[in-house]
């Protein structure tokens, strides 16, 4: 009993004390929670007033929150149920199906197509027509005009015209030259088909003038010449096929005469094969030219026939051909002859250093024409003979030293039997015989070329031939300067604006003059009857100008022998001097 009672006294002073602990708990709770809810209604006002001051604040930066991807997935069902495996019976699904006809129905036509009108489309302008005229000091008269058909690069057709006339200050010192030529050209599937025929007119007067003796020619000669030439050629068109077949063949025909009883006439007749089979190629080469020559008291008849056949090695930088020349003469005179016909090429740096060299040999048919285009001023009832190269060497360089620079340089020897010379006529010191030098001129030269193209607004070139005559049977190779010089300069200053400019340099040459009648034919020269008279070098030199007005017209003007020299080319022929002439060109 008492021990209960002891328990019941000690439960008692325990819950006693506890309740005592808990109100003083609470009392100090209550303050202090008080205080919390003082802090933070302050610290809520705070933030109210941060609040409503930020939300007149732009918003100036942008979280982004990214958390992982947490797939929730539900628990998978799974079937514990093992198959029988001596069910071996098979299951046949029962299929109800019926057939539906239905119609094919063909949608599958193209539509017609219609061409869409496009707009025509404006052709560019071409300008290759022209006409031009001039004229200035020294009655200087030119007229010229080029018509060409136009867009058919297959089929052209074309004609040119020209007049051009001077007369100097010394008695009979006029020329004038009209040349008239038209042209065509058919470009066909396996053929190139070309032809043109030409009319050339000169006259002029025999002028010569002997500063020693003014009144020595009073009344100056009148002479003319009249040239028609017509030119037919076939070539075969190009084709990627190296083995193929290529072919040529050309004939040409001209008449020539004077005004007064030298008349000439030529056919020529060229034709080409070749045949090429792996790296080399075979080929022959021939040709006939027959003509004959007339004049009061001359008639020659000079026909040649030639055949080169050859052998030609092309690979790696290497060019190699070999054959023979076989030159048949037959006419006034008849002979046969072959010469070598070697000719070699070798690439040492592609395209900046070439190697070259030649032998070769030919018999040279002289004409009236080509002697007259050399020195129009010619007597009547001249010999006509052939010149023959006996033997012929040349060597040298060639290539590019870059981009708008070329070069070229060679050496060269020949061996000429017959070689022609221009000496005046004991009679008429106005006039010029022709005479060949009797057995083997020896010729070594020297020339050299150079081409400098800055930009296309600048260009020059220049050229210098040195030449040693070593004559046969004439004291001197008479007419033959052994320096020429000529040199072209092209500068555009804008593309409106243009000059050009041109120097020929000539050295002294020597001339003979007879001092009594010579033998007639002539064969061998006879000192005793014979002077030598130094013909002056000169310097001659002239510049142009051009100027587009418009697409249409341009300017220009021409100034030649500013130096004003009384040069000549032949004994007793004075060069015009200064003179200056401009006009108009119309181009459409």
């Amino acid at each position: 009993m008492r021990f209960n009672k002891f328990i019941y006294t000690t439960v008692f002073l325990l819950t006693a004390g506890t309740l005592t602990l808990q109100a003083q708990d609470k009392k100090t709770t209550e303050k202090k929670t008080t205080e919390k809810k003082a802090a933070e209604k302050k610290a809520a006002e705070k933030k109210a007033a941060e609040k409503a001051a930020d939300d007149n604040k732009p918003v100036t930066e942008e979280i982004e929150v990214v958390r992982p991807y947490k797939p929730v997935l539900a628990e998978a069902v799974k079937l514990r149920r093992s198959p029988d495996l001596n069910d071996v019976k098979t299951y046949k699904a029962r299929f109800n199906y019926s057939l539906t006809d239905r119609k094919l129905e063909l949608n599958s036509d193209i539509d017609k197509l219609y061409a869409q009108d496009v707009a025509a489309e404006k052709q560019a302008e071409i300008v290759n027509n022209y006409v031009k005229g001039a004229f200035g000091s020294a009655s200087t008269l030119l007229g010229e005009a080029y018509i060409n058909m136009g867009r058919n690069e297959n089929l052209q057709a074309g004609g040119f015209f020209r007049h051009f006339s001077q007369s100097g200050k010394l008695n009979g010192q006029k020329m004038n030259q009209q040349q008239l030529s038209v042209f065509g050209r058919s470009i066909g599937d396996k053929a190139i088909l070309s032809g043109r025929i030409n009319y050339e007119r000169k006259g002029f007067y025999f002028y010569g003038y002997d500063e020693s003796n003014p009144l020595r020619n009073p009344n100056p000669g009148k002479q003319s010449f009249n040239f028609i030439e017509a030119e037919g050629e076939v070539v075969n068109k190009h084709t990627e096929d190296a083995d193929a077949l290529s072919y040529a063949a050309k004939i040409n025909g001209y008449i020539w005469g004077d005004q007064y009883s030298a008349k000439e006439n030529s056919v020529v007749v060229n034709g080409y094969l070749n045949k090429r089979i792996s790296s080399f190629n075979f080929g022959l080469a021939a040709s006939g030219e027959f003509g004959n020559t007339k004049d009061v008291s001359t008639s020659v008849t000079n026909n040649l026939m030639r055949l080169n056949p050859y052998i030609r090695l092309q690979a790696n930088g290497i060019k190699i051909a070999a054959g023979v020349n076989f030159v048949q003469e037959f006419g006034t005179v008849s002979k046969s002859r072959i010469f070598p016909a070697i000719t070699a090429d070798f690439t040492i740096i592609p395209d900046y250093l070439q190697l070259f060299g030649e032998i070769k040999g030919d018999v040279n048919r002289n004409s009236m024409k080509e002697l007259t285009d050399e020195n129009p001023f010619l007597n009547s009832n001249i010999a006509i003979k052939n010149s023959v190269d006996k033997i012929s060497f040349s060597a040298g360089v060639k290539g590019t030293g870059g981009p708008g620079f070329g070069y070229k340089a060679r050496v060269y020897r020949k061996e000429i039997t017959d070689m022609p010379l221009f000496v005046n006529n004991y009679a008429d010191f106005t006039k010029f015989d022709v005479i060949y030098d009797f057995g083997n001129t020896k010729l070594t030269g020297l020339e050299g070329e150079i081409s400098v193209q800055v930009s296309d607004q600048l260009k020059w070139t220049g050229k210098i031939n040195l030449e040693d005559y070593k004559p046969a049977s004439e004291r001197y190779s008479w007419g033959k300067p052994k320096v020429r010089v000529s040199s072209d300069l092209l500068f555009n200053v804008t593309d409106k604006l243009g000059f050009n400019a041109a120097v020929v340099i000539q050295d002294a040459s020597n001339a003979k003059v007879y001092t009594a009648a010579p033998a007639s034919p002539y064969i061998i020269p006879n000192p005793a009857i014979e002077t030598v008279v130094n013909v002056k070098g000169f310097v001659d030199l002239g510049i142009g100008a051009t100027y587009k007005i418009n697409n249409k017209f341009s300017a220009f003007a021409k100034a030649n022998n500013l130096l004003n020299t009384k040069y000549s080319r032949y004994l007793y022929y004075q060069a015009i001097g200064v003179n200056v002439f401009g006009g108009i060109s119309y181009s459409f």
